[in-house]
């Protein structure tokens, strides 16, 4: 039965449309990364602009590699380490990538999240546009019912998993500049962080 739901979410995004998969913090909305008709129709379900560019899902750690332009080896050891996990780390991205995720400035946010059904839809697809399933200012959908209350027919297919395991969405870290820093708090702390790279700046510093 997974088998042949992730099947259905494969063609549908295939076909520039939008699927709801689950992930271990929160339910997803996903699009085709390359596809900027699937990306803008993933921002107008959300009612959110090209400011707010969505996150991009991977299904191993390696992908990065192919996807920004530098990993320093602790990011390297960090992402080897934490991932897959509740870990998004915005870095600066390959200037040969055909997509268009939004107002970026040349940056990707990316993460490889700890689910079966997100990760075995991910080895099929390849990376995903992937923002949280609900409404710009809605709380993000924990459940399948939540996430087709908020966004209806704009979604192709529902990947229904039970109750999001984790709840709480993943720690944002920014490694652009010369010293990375925290832009959103969760799951992996601080000091968590600091094992890799001890120069990172906390949420606000």
């Amino acid at each position: 039965m997974r088998r042949t739901g992730v099947d259905a979410a494969q063609a549908a995004l295939e076909a520039g449309e939008l699927a709801v998969l689950p992930t271990d913090t929160v339910y997803g909305l996903a699009a085709d990364a390359f596809s900027p008709e699937a990306v803008q129709r993933l921002l107008d379900a959300k009612g959110r602009t090209r400011q707010k560019p969505p996150p991009v899902l991977v299904g191993a750690p390696t992908t990065l590699e192919a996807l920004v332009t530098e990993v320093p080896g602790w990011l390297r050891s960090m992402t080897t380490e934490l991932w897959p996990g509740p870990l998004t780390v915005v870095c600066r991205q390959q200037p040969s990538l055909t997509w268009d995720l939004g107002e970026t400035h040349h940056t990707v946010a990316v993460r490889m999240p700890d689910h079966p059904v997100a990760l075995g839809l991910l080895k099929q697809t390849g990376p995903l546009a992937v923002s949280s399933a609900n409404l710009t200012g809605e709380p993000a959908a924990t459940t399948i019912e939540d996430a087709e209350r908020m966004l209806g027919t704009s979604v192709s297919v529902y990947l229904d998993a039970g109750q999001s395991p984790g709840g709480t969405a993943s720690t944002i870290l920014d490694v652009t500049g010369a010293t990375p820093r925290i832009l959103r708090e969760g799951p992996i702390g601080l000091d968590v962080l600091h094992r890799f790279n001890n120069t990172v700046e906390p949420l606000g510093a």
